[in-house]
C-alpha cells in the first residue's frame, strides 16, 4: 500500500473516532442531531458574540449607579416597599441598551421598572393578607430579593452591584444582536468595529455575503427544521425541596454540559439559594461561570432578557435559534399557574424550567420541550405525578413566562 493511501486511511480513522464528540442540537428527544437545512455550511453558523471589554464610558455608567446607592446609605429590610425599591432597583445604560439590577435587560425606563416592582410587592402583600398565597417552588419573590439586598452593608451591596453591572456591560453586543436578529432592530453605526467579540457568521457554500450585511443572521421560523432538541432526556431530576427549582434547573443544565451530575445542594450553594428561593440573575451568572454554553461557539454570554413586549412569533424564533443555532438550553422563568400547566393541582409561584426543544406542527401551535423540576406528588402524595420531560403548547409557555411580573428569561 502506498504512503498516500496509509495517510488517507489514518485521517479517515481519526474522523470516525471524533464523531461522538461533535456537539448535538436539533433532532430527536435524545438530543441527536438533524440537519438544519439543505445547504452545506461551515461549523458554527450562528451569529452571536463573546464577552466584550468594559469601556471607559461603561465604567462611568456603572460608577454612577453604584455611587448613587452609596450616597443613600443603609436601608432597613423592614422599610416600605417604595423605600426598598428606591434604594435597590436602579438601571444603567450601555450603548443604548438598558440594564436594571436584579431585572436584566429591558426597554423600560428606570422609573417604569421601579413602579412595576413596587406594584408587584403590593400585590404579593395583598395576597398574603387574604391568605391566597401561591405555592412557592423556588423563584425568589420580589420582596425577598429587596430585603436580601437591604441586609447587605452599603459597601457589600456596592460590590455586588458593580459585579452584576460589569457582567452586563461585557454582554451588550449579545443584547444588540438578539434585538437585531429577532426583533429587527437596526444595529447602530460602527457596531462591528466597536465589537470585535462578534463572531462572523459562516455562509452556505456557493453563496456570497452582500457587502455591508451580516450574512443570514436574521433567520425566520420557516428556516428552521421541524424539530430541534438539546440535552439528554435521561439527565433529569425532580427538586428535593420545595424551594429548589433553581438548583434543580441548574443541576440539569450543567449535567447536560459536562455529563456529570452534581447535587442540588451543590448548586443551591453556588446560586446563594435560601428558603426564599433563587434569583434569575444568579441563574444566568452560574450558567456563565460553570458551563461552556457561554462560549461564542455556543450561545455567547447568557443574559437576563425582558421579553415582555415580544410577540409569540419572536418567542418561537428565540427558542429555535437557541436550540438549533446555539445548541444550548434556555433558563425559562414562568409563573406556575394551572391555566398554563394543566398537570398542576394548584397555582404556584414564579418558577424555573429548562427550555430544550421545539416541535413544529402543521397548522397547529408548536410544542415546546422543557425539563420540569417540580413534582407536586413528592410534597403532596395525594396529587398526580408530574413527569420531568415535557412537551407542551409553546404558546402557553410563552404566556406563562410573560405572566411573570419580570417577564424575563435566561438566554
Amino acid at each position: 500500500m502506498t504512503r498516500a493511501r496509509w495517510i488517507g486511511l489514518g485521517i479517515l480513522a481519526l474522523l470516525v473516532a471524533l464523531l461522538p464528540f461533535v456537539p448535538r442540537g436539533g433532532g430527536g428527544d435524545d438530543g441527536t442531531a438533524r440537519r438544519a437545512g439543505a445547504h452545506r455550511v461551515t461549523p458554527a453558523s450562528a451569529l452571536t458574540a463573546g464577552y466584550g471589554r468594559v469601556t471607559p464610558a461603561y465604567r462611568r455608567a456603572i460608577q454612577h449607579v453604584v455611587d448613587t446607592g452609596l450616597g443613600q446609605g443603609r436601608v432597613a429590610p423592614s422599610a416600605t416597599p417604595r423605600t426598598l425599591v428606591d434604594h435597590v432597583v436602579r438601571c444603567a445604560t450601555f450603548e443604548g441598551q438598558r440594564y436594571c439590577l436584579g431585572q436584566g435587560w429591558t426597554d423600560l425606563t428606570q422609573t417604569q421598572v421601579q413602579r412595576r416592582t413596587t406594584s408587584q410587592v403590593a400585590r404579593q402583600e395583598s395576597r398574603a393578607g387574604t391568605g391566597t398565597t401561591r405555592r412557592r417552588t423556588g423563584d425568589l419573590s420580589t420582596l425577598d430579593a429587596l430585603r436580601q439586598a437591604a441586609r447587605l452593608s452599603p459597601q457589600a451591596r456596592a460590590a455586588a452591584q458593580t459585579a452584576e453591572l460589569t457582567q452586563a456591560a461585557r454582554s451588550v453586543a449579545k443584547v444588540w444582536l438578539l434585538r437585531h436578529q429577532i426583533q429587527g432592530v437596526p444595529l447602530p453605526a460602527g457596531f462591528r468595529a466597536r465589537h470585535p467579540e462578534v463572531r462572523a457568521e459562516a455562509v452556505p457554500r456557493g453563496r456570497a455575503t452582500p457587502v455591508g450585511t451580516m450574512g443570514r443572521s436574521r433567520k425566520h421560523w420557516r428556516d428552521y427544521p421541524d424539530r430541534g432538541v438539546v440535552l439528554d432526556h435521561r439527565h433529569v431530576a425532580e427538586q428535593h425541596r420545595t424551594y429548589w427549582c433553581g438548583p434543580t434547573t441548574m443541576q440539569m443544565i450543567t449535567w447536560g454540559w459536562s455529563g456529570k451530575k452534581r447535587s442540588q445542594q451543590h448548586w443551591a450553594t453556588k446560586l446563594g439559594t435560601t428558603t426564599s428561593g433563587s434569583a434569575i440573575t444568579s441563574m444566568v451568572s452560574v450558567v456563565n461561570r460553570y458551563t461552556g454554553y457561554d462560549k461564542e461557539s455556543y450561545a455567547g454570554p447568557y443574559i437576563t432578557l425582558d421579553i415582555g413586549d415580544w410577540s409569540f412569533s419572536q418567542w418561537k424564533l428565540l427558542m429555535a435559534r437557541h436550540v438549533v443555532d446555539y445548541r444550548a438550553p434556555v433558563v425559562l422563568h414562568p409563573v406556575l399557574l394551572t391555566q398554563f400547566y394543566p398537570y398542576l393541582d394548584h397555582d404556584g409561584s414564579g418558577h424555573f424550567q429548562v427550555g430544550r426543544g421545539y416541535q413544529k406542527r402543521d397548522g397547529r401551535i408548536p410544542l415546546l420541550g422543557y425539563f420540569e423540576p417540580w413534582n407536586q406528588q413528592r410534597f403532596h402524595p395525594d396529587e398526580p405525578y408530574i413527569s420531568r420531560v415535557q412537551w407542551r403548547s409553546a404558546y402557553r409557555s410563552y404566556r406563562a413566562n410573560r405572566a411573570h411580573f419580570q417577564h424575563n428569561v435566561g438566554v
